[in-house]
């Protein structure tokens, strides 16, 4: 089993960016702010956002890529 078909690749640039942007947000609230341990939920948008492959889009089939750069 190849790293492409455990993680294929079904995130937009844009989908991918805001997940970044809000998996450091997330993080941040560990450190900053309201200091919840909540915040190391941000892991997972990071992870997805880094990576391109959400698992929760695998399941349901849905894509988020337009379909000529589907991969």
């Amino acid at each position: 089993m190849n790293l492409a078909s455990l993680f294929p690749r079904n995130e937009h640039i844009a989908d991918r960016a805001l997940r970044v942007i809000l998996g450091i947000a997330l993080i941040a609230i560990v450190f900053v702010g309201p200091q919840t341990p909540l915040g190391w939920l941000g892991i997972v948008p990071l992870f997805t956002g880094l990576v391109g492959s959400c698992p929760l889009y695998t399941i349901t089939g849905f894509c988020t890529l337009p379909k000529n750069e589907k991969g």
